[in-house]
């Protein structure tokens, strides 16, 4: 019988050097957004426009989204204790399923605040909702090439942080193209369009977030990895008769794991098997957390007769 844990030393100072890369790049966005969100807030008020103060309450949501994923990733790096023997690497799926149902319901507001002026649409100051939203593109456009410079496709932690950016960027270019129609058409009713397209954009942005969350939450096989290819790999390595309790997961979106029993000839075969086994699994499908119980059919038998 044979037994392996493995996690590369090599994979941990890269995922390490990952992270302050995400971390110094959530910090700086978190800055600009925050600091650009009470601008907004302001020039929504005077300017009464719902495009822009829908386009600041996302800016909310992008600064509370952007700080609360930067301490998930300063929390995330805690070590293991005897009551969290994975660490904290989890909380940063946490933070991205927080901030997707955050996004939800921000354009749940928007929607309902955008019905109300389709009936009554108000009257807005179309130049300065014009100039605080060319700013606030700027701003925005400046904070997603911050966190492009991070993992904004294998984090989910930073993709949902980065998703926020992008439809706040989305909301600055319906809030520009408003304030025009108004300014040389006079159609005021461009305002409360233009938060509800916006709010479509943000919505499908957060479901994909909240989904992808409650899949890593509830060990769900992470999307890249098919259990059926693992198992096909693991059953071809010579002298392996068979593979059960196969399971893969995710402690967090950049972190795949699997456990699993090889069922094998011989004794004799079990730390090649295992080898096999881990370079196999780290080359096709990039796990490098793997925990396997090598079993023969002696094993087995004792097993059943108990």
């Amino acid at each position: 019988m044979g037994h392996s844990h493995s996690h590369s030393h090599s994979e941990g100072h890269s995922h390490n050097h990952g992270q302050n890369v995400n971390k110094r790049a959530l910090k700086l966005s978190f800055l600009i957004i925050a600091s650009y969100m009470i601008i907004e807030v302001i020039g929504g008020i005077i300017t009464n426009s719902l495009a822009l103060l829908s386009d600041a309450g996302h800016m909310l949501s992008d600064a509370t989204a952007l700080g609360f994923s930067y301490l998930a990733m300063t929390f995330g790096e805690r070590k293991a204790t005897e009551f969290k023997t994975f660490g904290f690497k989890r909380f940063e799926v946490l933070a991205a399923f927080i901030n997707g149902l955050t996004l939800i319901g921000i354009s749940v507001y928007i929607f309902w605040e955008a019905y109300r002026r389709f009936s009554q649409p108000p009257e807005v100051m179309s130049t300065g909702m014009l100039t605080v939203a060319i700013i606030g593109l700027v701003v925005n456009i400046l904070a997603a090439y911050i966190l492009m410079k991070g993992d904004t496709s294998g984090n989910l932690n930073m993709k949902s942080a980065f998703l926020h950016v992008i439809g706040d960027l989305l909301g600055s270019v319906g809030a520009i193209t408003a304030a025009l129609l108004i300014m040389f058409f006079g159609w005021d009713l461009a305002d409360p369009i233009a938060s509800v397209l916006v709010a479509i954009l943000i919505i499908v942005s957060a479901y994909r977030v909240t989904r992808e969350s409650i899949h890593i939450l509830m060990e769900g096989v992470p999307t890249h990895i098919k259990i059926n290819d693992v198992q096909k790999t693991l059953t071809s390595i010579k002298n392996v008769v068979g593979v059960h309790d196969l399971h893969v997961w995710a402690i967090s979106s950049d972190i795949p794991s699997l456990s699993c029993h090889i069922l094998i000839e011989d004794a004799r075969f079990s730390q090649a098997v295992l080898k096999d086994a881990k370079n196999l699994l780290h080359e096709k499908f990039d796990i490098e957390h793997t925990t396997i119980q090598i079993d023969t059919p002696e094993i087995q038998c004792d097993i059943k007769d108990h």
